[in-house]
């Protein structure tokens, strides 16, 4: 029994001496740990060694930015309610077998984040999956509505062609079942006013249908299984030629080069309704049913937008594609073109500024009794329209207001801090944008510099002589002009000079 004992208490210091060995190393570690963080944040001086950056395919906006950001917003904005939409907002991040299986190829661009609380989670890729998931969850079976929110992709960043890792998406989408194409007309008219109003430039919307698509890559001998593949490769037409396009379709995703062949004398082609008529007349593609359906309603959509007098600026454009794997009807895409150079050539795209379809199938994926709910939406490439914008005012040297101040509530004396104060109580309590600066007493000259240097147009003037008369001295900015105004009519005399500005 002694024995036993001892063999038991040597085998227990054994264990001890290992786990004091295991806490001492875990302990090593977690000191060298600190000491590398340490070292990244600088010395005891406080001198840092690490580079102050965004992550890559981020960026800061600053004032300036901002303003230019606002205003392309305020003009989408408006359009949308002008149509008719109402506003929602959804979580930043889903489950992930929410998104899963939702985006074709692009699905490996889904960013995953860790474990947290028992939940998988992704952050959105886009705003039309989670919009989908929304209205299965709600049980919603018609609605017309825009989201404007971050989404987040796991790509390479171009930035100085807006193409970011996170970024802006502004979408507008109606759903609900109604007679065919009178919602996809509005989503194109809508994209038609948006890049009007901005003017960016010369544009052209492209558009086609998946069913033609399908029908097309039917006829042309793809098998079933390949569709979506062979999609994705088409829609990669507008960057690269069609013999890179033809090469990855038969190198690398094994169709034969003749069904590429046959594929490679439609995507080429692109016009309006007298394209559509020809293709009506097709003797391969008029005997597929789900291609012939898809040119019925693209002849249907085309006799709509010439009634909103948009044509001039649609292409029915069979090289469209757009890869996403939920889209089953109409699919459209607004690029900018380059002007014409002095050669005479043909207007060239220079990116995809707008796109979007109809997508009838992806709130059933969401529904238990997989119920349907149609819907048609468009999402507006806000970001590659802010890089065009900001490029744009850089080199006309045209000043940007950060702010929307109508008034600098200023003194002409010392001592008349309490009468400044009290005045711009009372504009701001009225409403009216005021500021004044953050002196006891100020110089004014200074008060008049900032207002010429930040764009304020109206200076209110406190004065001695003024209070005495119970006037302020409003000044016009632009023309150094100078009125007395009763103090009671101030305000209103403020609102009627700034609505004129």
């Amino acid at each position: 029994m002694a024995e036993e004992a001892a063999v038991r208490a040597q085998a227990e210091t054994v264990r001890r001496l290992k786990q004091d060995k295991a806490d001492a190393d875990e302990i090593a570690k977690e000191v060298a740990k600190l000491l590398e963080m340490k070292a990244q944040l600088g010395t005891d001086e406080g001198k840092q060694k690490f580079v102050l950056k965004t992550p890559k395919g981020t960026r800061d906006f600053g004032p300036k930015e901002m303003a230019i950001r606002e205003r392309a917003f305020k003009a989408i904005i408006s359009c949308f309610k002008r149509h008719g939409a109402e506003v929602i907002d959804t979580p930043v991040f889903e489950l992930k077998e929410t998104l899963t299986g939702k985006y074709g190829e692009d699905s490996k661009l889904i960013y995953d984040l860790k474990d947290q609380g028992g939940e998988l989670l992704s952050l959105r890729y886009d705003l039309t999956v989670p919009f989908a998931r929304y209205l299965a969850m709600n049980k919603i079976t018609n609605i017309k509505r825009y989201h404007i929110a971050k989404v987040y992709r796991r790509d390479n960043p171009a930035m100085t062609r807006g193409r970011y890792r996170e970024f802006y998406q502004c979408d507008f989408d109606i759903a609900g079942q109604f007679d065919p194409m009178i919602p996809d007309a509005e989503c194109l008219k809508i994209v038609h006013e948006i890049l009007s109003d901005l003017q960016l430039g010369d544009f052209v919307i492209k558009v086609n249908d998946r069913r033609i698509l399908d029908g097309m890559f039917a006829v042309c001998g793809v098998p079933d299984s390949k569709f979506r593949t062979i999609c994705s490769s088409v829609d990669k037409l507008d960057k690269v030629p069609w013999e890179e396009v033809r090469s990855e379709m038969v190198g690398e995703k094994g169709l034969s080069p003749e069904a590429a062949d046959r594929i490679g004398e439609y995507v080429q082609l692109h016009g309006g309704l007298d394209l559509i008529e020809q293709l009506l007349q097709d003797p391969k593609l008029s005997q597929n049913k789900v291609a012939k359906e898809g040119l019925g309603d693209m002849k249907l959509l085309f006799e709509y937008l010439t009634l909103f007098g948009i044509t001039g600026k649609i292409s029915f454009d069979l090289s469209l594609a757009r890869g996403l794997d939920y889209y089953t009807g109409v699919i459209f895409e607004a690029v900018l073109l380059q002007q014409e150079n002095e050669r005479g050539e043909e207007p060239v795209s220079v990116g995809s500024v707008a796109g979007g379809g109809r997508y009838d199938g992806l709130v059933g994926m969401f529904d238990p009794k997989g119920r349907k709910v149609p819907c048609v939406g468009v999402s507006i490439g806000i970001e590659r329209i802010f890089s065009i914008l900001e490029q744009r005012l850089e080199a006309s040297e045209e000043k940007i207001r950060t702010t929307e101040t109508q008034v600098l509530v200023a003194s002409a004396q010392k001592k008349l801090l309490e009468e400044r104060l009290k005045l711009i109580s009372e504009l701001w309590d009225a409403g009216i944008k005021a500021e004044m600066l953050y002196k006891k007493n100020p110089k004014l000259l200074n008060q008049l510099q900032y207002c010429e240097e930040t764009g304020i147009p109206l200076v209110a003037i406190v004065g001695e002589q003024e209070l005495k008369d119970g006037v302020i001295k409003l000044r016009i900015v632009a023309t150094r002009e100078e009125v007395n105004v009763r103090r009671e009519s101030l305000v209103e005399e403020i609102r009627i000079r700034t609505s004129q500005c």
